[in-house]
C-alpha cells in the first residue's frame, strides 16, 4: 500500500517518534473512503474482501466479494443514492443486520452523502426519532423475512418520519440454499402497509447502475460523511458526526500496527456499531485483509458460539474480534477445532475482567490485545501494543496522533486540574477522529463536552501510568455514589467474576433513601452452573476489599440485558432496581400501589410510573413514601 508502515510501536517513545516524522495528513494517500476502496481494489483486486454466511454451520453456504467486486458494488450504490436525490448533506440510513449489502451501503452512503447506521434492535419510536433528527432521505432495510420483525418495524417508523422518500429492501433469501430457500416465499411475513415512501428492491436497483466509475464528481474535502448513534447504555441514543479523515485514521492505525493483506478477521459484531465499521472494516480497506461476517445477528446468531471455533478453522482466521461478554460465552464451549492460524484476539467495547482474560488465553493459547475506543472519537484511542508489553488490565498506549490527558473539569469544560501520573481523573482525548465543538449533530449536546475547547471529555475515569499506558477505572455516569462516597462498579464486577459459576456481572447503584444509592449486582451464570444469591453475597464480601462496595443485593438473571456489541445495559438494570426498591417500599408502608414501568425522560432521567390500586390513595401519601428517593415518580 502507499501509506507505508512505520516501525513497530512498543513504547510511548516509539509513538512520539512516529508523530514527529510527519503530520498525520501526510500518512494517507486517500482523501475519502471511496478513494481508499479504489486504491485497495487496484492492488488486491482478486483477493477476498468480505465474506458472509447467513447460517452459522462451518459447511454452510458462504458468499464472498473480492476487492474488485466490492468496489463495483460500492460504486453502484453511490450512483443509485445520487439518482435518488442524495447530495453531500443528505442522509442514507440503513437499518440492517450484517450482510454484504450492509458494508456496501455503509461505503456507498458515505460516498454519495452522509450514511446513518441504525440499530435494528431499537424500537420503532427510537428509529423514527433518529430518522427525524438526521432527516434521512433514503432508508435501506430488510425485505419481509421469516422470524424477523425488522421490515414491519421500519415500515411503521418510516411512515412516522417526515423526510424519507425511498426505502430500499434487501432480501436475505439469496444467501440460502435449497430446500430452505424454496420455503422462504411460503412463510414470508405479510408486508405491513404504511407511509408514502417509494419501495424498491436494493440489489435489483444496484444492477441498473454503472459500476466502473462514479456518475458524479466526488468532493475531496474532509466533510461529515457518517452519523452514528451511541449505544445508549447510560441514556437515550445520541447522533455522533464522523469525517472521512477520522474513519481513514482508524483504518491506518489497524494497518500500520498489525493487519496485512494476508490476514483474515472474523467479526461477529454489527456493522451499525463503530467497532465493526471502523477498526475492522476500515482496517481491511487500508490493508487488503479479508473480513468475515457470520449470521445477520453476529454473536447473537443461532449456533454461532457452538460453531465458532470450527468457523475459525474454515476461514483460517488470524484475528478474532470480540467483546468481554462474547469471550465469556466462548469459554463455556470447548475449543474443538484447529485454531492454530489465530494470531491475536482483539477485545474492546468494555473492560475485560482479569479472570476472564486469564481463562481465555489459557484455553485458546491466543494472546488478547485489549483496546479502547468510543463512538464520539470515531472509535480508536488506545491498544496494548503487539510489539511491546501487554499490561493486563490496561487498554495500552494511545495510538500515534492521539493525545490523551487525565483532567478534572468543571461543567463548562474548563480544566481545574491536570492529573499527575497514576492520578485518577476524566479521560479526555484529541485525535483525528475528534470533531471539537461538533461531535454531536444536536449542537446543544456539545456544550461542556470539550476540555479547553479541544479535548473530548469521554465521561470515562482513568489514569496514565509512568509508561504512558491508559487504565480505565470506571465510568463517571456508572459511579455508585453511596452517601457522597464514590464506588467504582468495576470493583464489584471484577470480584464476582472470579466465582466459578459466574459468567457476566452488572453492578449498579440501587435507590436508597438514606445513602442515595447502595451497590447491587445482577449476575448471569455459566450454562449448567448453579449458585444462590446468598452464596454470591458471601463470596463478594470475602473478595471485595472496600467494605462500602460490598453489594447489598445480588440477583441471578437468565440473561443480562446487553447492546448488540455486548455492553451491559446499565440503564435497564437501574430500571429493574428502581421498580424492585419502590415496590418493596410501598408494600412496607402498606400502600396499595406498584410500579408498572420505568421510563427515561431527557431532563428528569429515569421516572417510575406508579399505579394506584385504590382510588382512595392520594398522591400526597405516595409522595410521603417515595419522595425521599432521588429518582422521580408519576402516576401511571
Amino acid at each position: 500500500m502507499n501509506n507505508p508502515r512505520f516501525k513497530a510501536v512498543a513504547t510511548l517513545a516509539d509513538k512520539i517518534d512516529i508523530e514527529n516524522e510527519m503530520p498525520v495528513e501526510a500518512r494517507f494517500e486517500a482523501k475519502t473512503l471511496y478513494q481508499q476502496v479504489a486504491l485497495t481494489a487496484g492492488e488486491f483486486g482478486e483477493r477476498p474482501a468480505i465474506s458472509f454466511q447467513i447460517k452459522s454451520g462451518p459447511k454452510e453456504k458462504s458468499v464472498t466479494l473480492n476487492w474488485t467486486a466490492l468496489k463495483a458494488r460500492v460504486t453502484q450504490a453511490a450512483n443509485l443514492f445520487r439518482k435518488l436525490g442524495v447530495g453531500e448533506t443528505d442522509v442514507v440510513a440503513y437499518i440492517l443486520p450484517n450482510a454484504l449489502e450492509t458494508a456496501v451501503t455503509l461505503l456507498g452512503g458515505a460516498t454519495a452523502g452522509i450514511v446513518n447506521p441504525i440499530n435494528p434492535l431499537l424500537d420503532e419510536d427510537q428509529i423514527t426519532a433518529i430518522l427525524d433528527e438526521t432527516k434521512a432521505k433514503v432508508v435501506v432495510t430488510l425485505a419481509p423475512f421469516p422470524k424477523s420483525d425488522v421490515n414491519a418495524k421500519v415500515t411503521r417508523a418510516v411512515a412516522n418520519a417526515s423526510s424519507v422518500e425511498t426505502v430500499l429492501e434487501v432480501d436475505l433469501k439469496r444467501y440460502l440454499s435449497p430446500p430452505t430457500s424454496w420455503i422462504v416465499p411460503l412463510v414470508r411475513p405479510k408486508r405491513v402497509e404504511g407511509g408514502s415512501a417509494k419501495v424498491m428492491d436494493f440489489n435489483s436497483a444496484l444492477d441498473g447502475e454503472k459500476s466502473d466509475a462514479l456518475s458524479f464528481a466526488e468532493n475531496l474535502d474532509d466533510r461529515i460523511c457518517a452519523y452514528f448513534h451511541t449505544g445508549g447504555t447510560t441514556g437515550m441514543p445520541k447522533v455522533v458526526q464522523h469525517r472521512h479523515s477520522g474513519i481513514l485514521y482508524n483504518g491506518w492505525c489497524g494497518y500500520s500496527y498489525i493487519f496485512t493483506q494476508n490476514d483474515v478477521l472474523i467479526c461477529p459484531l454489527p456493522l451499525f456499531h463503530v467497532f465493526a465499521a471502523y477498526p475492522v472494516l476500515s482496517s481491511c480497506l487500508a490493508s487488503g485483509a479479508h473480513m468475515v461476517l457470520v449470521t445477520p445477528q453476529g454473536y447473537r446468531g443461532e449456533g454461532v458460539f457452538d460453531n465458532f471455533w470450527k468457523l475459525i478453522e474454515r476461514y483460517r482466521v488470524t484475528f478474532l474480534i470480540t467483546v468481554p461478554t462474547a469471550a465469556a460465552a466462548l469459554m463455556q464451549r470447548p475449543v474443538n477445532a484447529d485454531v492454530s492460524t489465530l494470531r491475536y484476539a482483539v477485545c474492546g467495547s468494555a473492560p475485560l475482567p482479569l479472570e476472564l482474560f486469564r481463562k481465555f488465553e489459557a484455553a485458546t493459547g491466543v494472546k488478547i490485545l485489549e483496546g479502547y475506543g468510543m463512538t464520539e472519537a470515531t472509535c480508536l484511542v488506545a491498544i496494548n501494543p503487539p510489539a511491546g508489553e501487554r499490561k493486563v488490565g490496561s487498554v495500552g498506549i494511545p495510538f500515534p496522533y492521539t493525545d490523551v490527558k487525565i483532567l478534572h473539569c468543571d461543567a463548562d469544560g474548563n480544566v481545574t486540574k491536570d492529573c499527575d501520573v497514576d492520578e485518577i481523573g476524566e479521560i479526555c482525548v484529541n485525535n483525528p477522529g475528534v470533531i471539537a465543538g461538533g461531535t454531536y449533530a444536536e449542537p446543544d449536546r456539545n456544550v461542556g463536552l470539550f476540555a479547553d475547547q479541544k479535548y473530548l471529555r469521554t465521561g470515562d475515569l482513568g489514569r496514565l501510568d509512568s509508561d504512558g499506558y491508559l487504565w480505565i477505572t470506571g465510568r463517571a455516569k456508572d459511579l455508585i455514589i453511596r452517601g457522597g462516597h464514590n464506588i467504582d462498579p468495576a470493583i464489584i464486577e471484577e470480584a464476582l467474576s472470579g466465582h466459578p459459576a459466574v459468567s457476566v456481572v452488572g453492578a449498579i447503584g440501587q435507590p436508597d433513601i438514606h445513602a442515595g444509592e447502595l451497590p447491587c449486582a445482577y449476575v448471569e451464570l455459566v450454562d449448567g452452573a448453579s449458585a444462590t444469591p446468598e452464596e454470591l453475597l458471601d463470596y463478594a464480601s470475602r473478595h471485595i476489599g472496600e467494605r462500602s462496595a460490598i453489594p447489598k443485593y445480588v440477583e441471578i438473571v437468565d440473561m443480562l440485558p446487553k447492546t448488540a456489541v455486548g455492553k451491559i445495559l446499565k440503564n435497564d438494570l437501574r430500571k429493574l432496581a428502581i421498580k424492585r426498591v419502590f415496590d418493596e417500599t410501598l408494600a412496607k408502608a402498606g400502600l396499595k400501589a406498584n410500579v408498572v414501568s420505568v421510563y427515561e425522560d431527557k431532563k428528569l432521567g429515569l421516572v417510575a410510573l406508579v399505579n394506584k390500586a385504590s382510588a382512595d390513595l392520594s398522591d400526597e401519601q405516595i409522595g410521603a413514601v417515595l419522595g425521599g428517593f432521588s429518582s422521580p415518580w408519576e402516576n401511571a
